[in-house]
């Protein structure tokens, strides 16, 4: 265990009714990295997200936050809210309350390290309202404040999800297939958004993706999942159309979709 690494997994296994869904997982990635992850439907990139966050048990193995153990064989540790309040997570439906308005919503990133009286009744402060606007300044969407989160696009409700994060003061985001639901032009500037926020903010960040040309649009280091083992970890660069054929097959044409994140 490095006590130097954002994120740490090691021999992480996890079974759903007697069928893997993670194998053997190791990985290791280093604060202010920005690594995709990909892989064909089913391959465990969900699922591995959900236990790094601390969303799902491991059967075995051992996720480590900035060198701090979340879980170890199934089992949470005590200082498990400690340390998911520095994780954000981005999710591809937003994860918002579309009935509250886009503040609120933000607001919402400061609920882990409140009281559970403040938090129950949303007693939040005037410092803190002053820093979710920011946060929404940030993400270029402050003239939305205000409004219903239900009448926001959705490349802007991703943006409150982003947001969210900022104000929750994570060290490490988790996005998991956070443009799937977007057009081409908000997709690019999602992923534009979380690049600035990787290199200004120096946030750690690994994002699903299931567009290989997204991948190796904006990230150095790629981690690739089949059935539940990673299958590649390198530089991006060397994740070619061929050795995508070499890890999936058939299954490689759902990763290659011409036109969409291709550089130009």
């Amino acid at each position: 265990m490095s006590k130097n690494s954002a994120i740490e997994v090691k021999n992480l296994d996890k079974n759903f009714k007697g069928k893997p869904a993670l194998q053997q997982v190791n990985i290791c990635v280093e604060p202010g990295e920005m690594v995709g992850l990909v892989g064909a439907s089913g391959s465990g990139k969900s699922t591995l997200l959900r236990h790094i966050n601390g969303l799902e048990k491991g059967d075995t193995g051992t996720v480590y936050i900035f060198g701090t153990a979340l879980q170890t064989d199934g089992v949470f540790h005590s200082h498990i809210r400690k340390l998911r309040c520095q994780i954000g997570c981005i999710f591809q439906q937003f994860n918002l309350v579309k009935r509250l308005t886009v503040i609120d919503n933000v607001l919402v990133g400061n609920l882990g390290r409140m009281s559970l009286v403040n938090s129950a009744l949303r007693l939040f402060t005037k410092e803190q309202k002053i820093q979710a606007l920011a946060a929404l300044e940030r993400v270029g969407i402050l003239e939305q404040a205000y409004k219903k989160a239900a009448q926001l696009s959705g490349g802007q409700q991703q943006r409150v999800a982003i947001a969210r994060c900022l104000v929750q003061g994570a060290k490490v985001i988790l996005a998991d297939e956070p443009i799937a639901s977007l057009d081409p032009e908000s997709s690019r500037k999602i992923m534009e958004l979380l690049c600035e926020l990787n290199r200004e903010n120096n946030i750690t960040i690994v994002t699903s993706l299931h567009q290989v040309q997204m991948v190796r649009r904006y990230f150095e280091r790629t981690i690739a999942l089949r059935k539940g083992e990673v299958v590649f970890d390198d530089r991006t660069v060397n994740l070619s159309d061929r050795k995508l054929d070499e890890l999936y097959g058939a299954a490689a044409e759902e990763l290659i979709l011409k036109g969409h994140g291709e550089l130009v």
